[in-house]
């Protein structure tokens, strides 16, 4: 069993700078690849990057690449997502996201969700 809770969300004006972070409990967390999702108001949840357990491979939808960075700290047992160069098209709720295995992109692959944190960017 893993429990992830997000935290880092707010309210930034375009073109400012977040930064999410996911805390995992559980034994575990290396064996999960990570990843963070979001959902806006009446869209599906959609994927926005993904890392291997190491941390060796990351994996970015293309209207994040070049502005958002994954990472990870196994000892910490956290992910983060560092958010530059915001944009208003990047409001939605963020999730975080693990999966025994592989990145995933698709949400029914996903084995354990965050409670998502608002992440507000105002033109």
């Amino acid at each position: 069993q893993v429990q992830l809770v997000e935290s880092g969300g707010g309210l930034v004006q375009a073109g400012g700078s977040l930064r999410l972070s996911c805390a995992a409990s559980g034994r575990t967390f290396e064996s999960y690849a990570m990843g963070w999702f979001r959902q806006a108001p009446g869209k599906a949840r959609e994927f926005v990057t993904g890392i291997n357990w190491s941390g060796s491979s990351t994996y970015y939808t293309d209207s994040v690449k070049g502005r958002f960075t994954i990472s990870r700290d196994n000892a910490k047992k956290t992910c983060y997502l560092q958010m530059n160069s915001l944009k208003p098209e990047d409001t939605a709720v963020y999730f975080c996201a693990a999966r025994n295995g592989i990145v995933t992109v698709h949400t029914w692959e996903i084995d354990y969700w965050g409670q998502g944190t608002q992440v507000t960017v105002s033109s």
